[in-house]
């Protein structure tokens, strides 16, 4: 177990409520996940359990974990309920009935407004990173979902940090709370932090130097804004590295096969906002890149929080120019021992090329369609002839699905799935 799930997992389940300040990374979303799962009656189809998050991205994690703990009971249906995305066939999944629902406060809050929702045997009551929340001007949504779902119900509350406006929130939904905090996670001695001082025309020619002298893998970029993103991200493709972008511009299902491929390995780098720092569960990112100083430095925090995640080392690169002295000296005040590295010191190796190891297929086909991953697994191995060793993550949608491949056997599985069935049907496949 990690730190928070030893301090806080017996109380959980013993039904008492908690506070939990935590890192994002420390392992939170088991530790209130499995009291969730075990907390579950089955055999009994109402909404019993909700977990609050403040973005589309991390509710779809927490789906993807619950799911994950829960395959061993027969089942389970967890829902998510975010903005973003088409609000009927929520309503229509609402229709079937489901177990757990995660969501986003204002989306949920649309749900019981317009439809109805029967919160009324909810008994577990979730809000992760709620200071976050807070922060994104949640606390009057939260208070009103509250307003519709049972007193006598255990709450747990999960928050980065715990100041004023997170106490107060604790105080008014928790029952006689216990507290509990653990720092692990984002120690300077597993996130190596350089700063480099530049000018801001030099930013962009520095980033393949950063990559080849560090011989990074998988690298992410942090930009203040959308067009930032989108500037960098032709500038690296002019420099011909291959790159994905993530900003709230994109369309709620360019933004999920966005991170599926980043995550799957078939991209090296992605550039993003500050939509993609918080909540995403990413492993074996390297190299995270502070194109732009954060605007805070709990964003910077949550950033650089991206790499060295599950006790694995990384490292962190801010690009700072004059007019960022003021935010650098906040985030100095919270890590000790910060100070400029000479651009000297970063050592180009011309020789070595960043490349993903792997490239995806898409197929028009899901968990609706009761795709599994052994489906695919099985057709690629058995009908195509390709070693389950040269197969990387999949990923099963609702409606589609994706699967990773070694580059040198991508040609061969796409044209064998075209011709081929999984689970005895056609289904069209690309290459991503």
């Amino acid at each position: 177990m990690t730190d928070i799930q030893s301090l806080c997992l017996e109380d959980i389940l013993n039904n008492k409520d908690v506070v939990a300040k935590a890192k994002t990374g420390s392992g939170k979303t088991v530790a209130f996940s499995i009291p969730i799962v075990n907390k579950l009656n089955v055999k009994k189809f109402r909404i019993q359990s909700i977990v609050l998050a403040p973005t589309r991205e991390l509710a779809n994690q927490i789906a993807i974990e619950i799911r994950k703990l829960s395959r061993h009971i027969h089942n389970v249906k967890v829902l998510t309920l975010c903005g973003g995305v088409p609000f009927k066939p929520q309503v229509a999944s609402l229709e079937h009935g489901a177990h757990i629902i995660v969501a986003t406060p204002g989306r949920i809050l649309q749900h019981i407004n317009e439809t109805k929702i029967d919160l009324s045997n909810v008994n577990m009551l979730v809000l992760d990173e709620g200071d976050k929340m807070l922060d994104m001007g949640f606390y009057d949504d939260i208070l009103k979902v509250i307003e519709n779902i049972p007193k006598q119900r255990q709450t747990l509350l999960f928050s980065a940090t715990y100041e004023t406006n997170i106490e107060g929130l604790s105080k008014a939904i928790l029952n006689k709370p216990k507290f509990v905090e653990t720092q692990s996670i984002h120690e300077n001695e597993v996130i190596n932090q350089k700063f480099y001082e530049v000018k801001d025309e030099n930013k962009t020619s520095l980033i393949p130097s950063l990559i080849s002298s560090n011989k990074a893998k998988s690298v992410l970029i942090f930009c203040n804004t959308k067009i930032k993103c989108d500037e960098l991200s032709d500038d690296l493709i002019d420099l011909g590295l291959d790159v994905l972008t993530l900003h709230s511009d994109l369309e709620q299902r360019d933004r999920d096969e966005t991170i599926i491929l980043f995550s799957n390995k078939s991209y090296p780098i992605m550039v993003a906002t500050d939509v993609a720092s918080r909540g995403l569960h990413i492993d074996d990112i390297d190299l995270v890149i502070n194109y732009d100083i954060a605007r805070d430095e709990m964003v910077h925090t949550h950033r650089i929080g991206r790499t060295a995640r599950a006790g694995k080392n990384g490292l962190a690169v801010s690009l700072c120019t004059f007019e960022d002295d003021s935010r650098v000296d906040l985030i100095k005040d919270k890590f000790e021992d910060l100070s400029f590295d000479s651009l000297k010191s970063i050592v180009d190796d011309f020789d070595y090329k960043i490349d993903a190891d792997y490239r995806s297929i898409f197929i028009l086909g899901g968990k609706k369609q009761k795709i599994r991953p052994g489906d695919i697994l099985g057709a690629l191995t058995a009908g195509v002839g390709i070693d389950k060793n040269e197969i990387g993550k999949i990923d099963i949608l609702d409606f589609v699905s994706y699967v990773a491949v070694k580059k040198e056997f991508i040609k061969k599985a796409v044209m064998g799935l075209e011709k081929g069935k999984i689970k005895g049907k056609f289904f069209k496949v690309f290459e991503k």
